[in-house]
This record gives structure tokens, sequence and C-alpha cells, in this order.
């Protein structure tokens, strides 16, 4: 009798040691998010930022429109310290008004900014925080930031801030 406990107290300490092994984090991590290419991200949501720029400077609201989530907690705020003006539109209603607004207020197209090459991108799975600088030819430097949503495997725009600094007079 003496010889079954010591053999079933082995075999459960063995099931314990090899059931309790450290498992490989990496390996939970690819199990839990697939691996994803951060160039192929990086890519994608400067494509959705490019064409949504060209869209609104050429006063295209409907291609503008599919660049953004539609719900009532995304953010646009303005901040132009040239014209010490502040601006800021809360849920997809008021900044869907105010671009629609502006666009009939101010139908002629203006001048693409070049558009992006460069920008920031902190990944958080289907979420992501992109900053970047951009040279508008009629209001200077830009500082932007965008909080960037995956949907339906989209990259679109769930909040905005840009910032205008005017241009540095200081420069040749």
């Amino acid at each position: 009798m003496k010889n079954k406990v010591l053999t079933i107290t082995a075999a459960s300490i063995y099931l314990l040691i090899v059931g309790c092994k450290e498992i490989d984090s990496t390996q939970i991590d690819k199990e839990i998010n697939p691996e994803i290419s951060i160039e192929q991200e990086e890519k994608a949501i400067l494509e959705t930022l490019n064409t949504e720029t060209e869209a609104a400077f050429q006063r295209d609201y409907d291609s503008w429109k599919d660049k953004w989530v539609h719900d009532s907690d995304i953010t646009k705020v303005y901040i132009d310290f040239v014209d010490n003006t502040f601006s800021e539109s809360i849920g997809w209603n008021e900044i869907s008004q105010f671009v629609k607004t502006f666009i009939e207020e101010h139908p002629e197209p203006e001048p693409v900014p070049k558009l992006l090459e460069k920008i920031d991108v902190r990944l958080y799975g289907n979420g992501a925080w992109v900053t970047y600088e951009q040279q508008d030819s009629l209001r200077g430097l830009k500082r932007e930031t965008r909080l960037m949503e995956k949907v339906n495997g989209e990259w679109k725009i769930a909040g905005m801030q840009t910032t205008i600094y005017g241009f540095d007079e200081n420069k040749n």
C-alpha cells in the first residue's frame, strides 16, 4: 500500500510540474493578438489620413465622411493661434454638420497640402494614436493628433486635434 501511495504521489508531482511548465509569453500574445505588421498598419493609416485631407480640401463631403467613425463619442478640435480662434465639435452629427456648413460657406477647393509621408503611430489593438506636422500653403504649420479606430478592417478617424501655428516670419 505504501508503494501505491508513493507511486501516486510521484505521478501527481510529475503531472504538477509538467502542467505548471512556464509558457512563453510570446506564444500567448500570438494566440490572443494575431501578429500584425506595424508597417502595413502605418501605411493603411497614412492612406486614410491623406485621402481624408484631399477630400476636405477638394470639398468632397462624401469621400471625407467615409474616413470618419460615425458615433456620438468622436471629437474634432481646431486651435488656431494665428486667428486666435478655437472650435470644438463632439459627436458625428455635430462634426458632419460643421463640415457641411463649412463646405457650403467655402465651396471653392483649396490647394491640398503636401501629402503626409511620415507619421508617428502608437498602435493599441484596433486603435491608434497618430501625430504629425503638415505645412498648409494657406495656414502655415499645423500639428495634428488623430485617434484612429479600425472598423471592419479599415482605419477611420475617431478624434482629431489640429493646432495651427501659421508661418514662421523668421524663415526665408
